[in-house]
């Protein structure tokens, strides 16, 4: 009787927690997911056309990069009930605080023009016009902010990154082509990779890829999510929890770009470079099997138009709350636009002039596309620093203060991404540096 009666208890606290965890997933999902944004899909294409499988190794250091940079952001936000830009303005003081808003503001902007770019380039392989792409984009990005509650905005971004699963069954056809590689040959991409001489092209790569998985915007974003869904400290484990399932999803995404475009372009006789995701969608037409090659270039068609929705839902967002909080507006999904002008104001501000940049004739959209995701993480650095600094206040932490293991990762995570900006900033300047 006592194993039946223990068995029971066991069977409702983990039907108990299970509930919890429902009620706290959003904010992790939804961030991580859209981290595989119009600008992401492009690099990890081009990643996989131009190395193949060698560079797969880097989503083992990526993967627990990201989930320990914003399980942070999970904390600091239930524990101060205030977001990150609010955070830096109390810590830091007027200047930095500036700073990183203004910093925040421009990387955002510039993300912006190429979720843009990836999602009239995806509707284009439909036959839709740009304009009326970035008008009728526009216009159902702000509805799905005008509700007035936070949870229809979090339940229809979560539908949203249902569509980011698309890239799997892409990656499972382009592996029965031809000449695709054995899986075996995947796997060799995690633990024993040929990357080849380094170069000034391989280190923008991997930066690239850095940049796109780990971002600034992801640390404003989720910590104001986390304090506008009204998460406690008790949230904290079950925040964290979500946070490491959107970390596994969006890397696993990432992992099957790379095999569709290195099976499909890096392996093929002569091998194909591609530069954006567009081209990746019309180029796998004539090499898989008929019918998988269309239905392929669909599901890249879907993924791209959803990877660059999602991306400018919540960038959008980021810099609204951001804002809001530093000018003191009201700045909370939870409030209408009559109660809260200003949030709702730059939310559509930043989404015009975005998507106007499109439109202007002769625009090296794909420069723009790769540029902003090194630059991403060149400024992330400084974001990082703070948010360290933040995690080990005691009076504003309390108990929840980063643990000495916790600064030993995080501090790890900051000094190798200033390491490998800094390798891109030198290699910029002294190209031959590195041959």
């Amino acid at each position: 009787m006592y194993w039946i009666s223990k068995s029971i208890h066991n069977l409702n606290r983990l039907r108990r927690n299970f509930i919890i965890f429902l009620s706290v997933l959003g904010p992790g999902i939804i961030v991580m997911i859209a981290d595989n944004d119009a600008g992401g899909i492009s690099t990890y294409a081009v990643t996989g056309s131009k190395y193949g499988f060698s560079l797969l190794w880097i989503f083992l250091l990526l993967l627990p990069m990201a989930y320990f940079v914003q399980e942070m952001t999970v904390r600091l936000g239930a524990v101060t009930k205030r977001g990150h830009a609010e955070a830096i303005f109390d810590g830091f003081g007027p200047f930095w605080g500036w700073f990183s808003l203004v910093d925040l503001a421009i990387t955002n902007w510039l993300t912006l023009v190429t979720e843009y770019i990836g999602m009239t380039a995806a509707m284009s392989l439909f036959g839709v016009p740009p304009l009326f792409t970035i008008i009728a984009v526009t216009a159902i990005l702000f509805a799905i902010v005008l509700s007035g509650k936070y949870w229809t905005f979090e339940k229809l971004t979560l539908f949203f990154c249902a569509f980011n699963l698309v890239y799997i069954p892409a990656a499972l056809w382009a592996m029965e082509t031809p000449n695709a590689p054995l899986w075996s040959e995947v796997l060799k991409g995690f633990y024993s990779p040929d990357i080849g001489p380094i170069n000034t092209d391989l280190i923008f790569i991997i930066l690239a890829n850095i940049g796109t998985t780990i971002a600034p915007w992801m640390l404003f974003f989720q910590q104001s999510a986390v304090v506008d869904k009204g998460l406690d400290i008790h949230d904290i484990r079950f925040g964290k929890l979500e946070t490491l399932v959107g970390s596994l999803l969006t890397c696993i995404v990432a992992v099957f770009i790379i095999i569709v475009t290195a099976a499909v372009f890096y392996y093929h006789k002569p091998p194909i470079i591609i530069e954006d995701a567009k081209q990746t969608a019309e180029a796998i037409v004539p090499l898989l099997p008929f019918g998988q090659g269309q239905l392929a270039r669909k599901f890249f068609a879907i993924g791209l138009f959803d990877a660059g929705f999602l991306g400018a839902l919540c960038i959008s967002l980021s810099t609204s709350w951001a804002v809001g909080e530093v000018f003191g507006w009201a700045h909370t999904l939870n409030k209408k636009v009559k109660e809260a002008p200003w949030f709702y104001v730059v939310y559509l501000g930043m989404l015009i002039t975005s998507g106007a940049v499109v439109l202007i004739p002769g625009a090296p959209l794909v420069h723009i596309t790769m540029f902003v995701q090194v630059v991403a993480v060149t400024m992330l650095p400084a974001s990082l620093i703070f948010l360290l600094l933040l995690l080990n206040d005691k009076s504003r932490m309390g108990d929840y203060v980063s643990t000495r293991w916790e600064n030993i990762i995080n501090g790890s995570i900051v000094i190798f991404v200033i390491i490998m900006s800094s390798l891109l900033g030198i290699t910029t300047l002294f190209p031959n540096i590195i041959k």
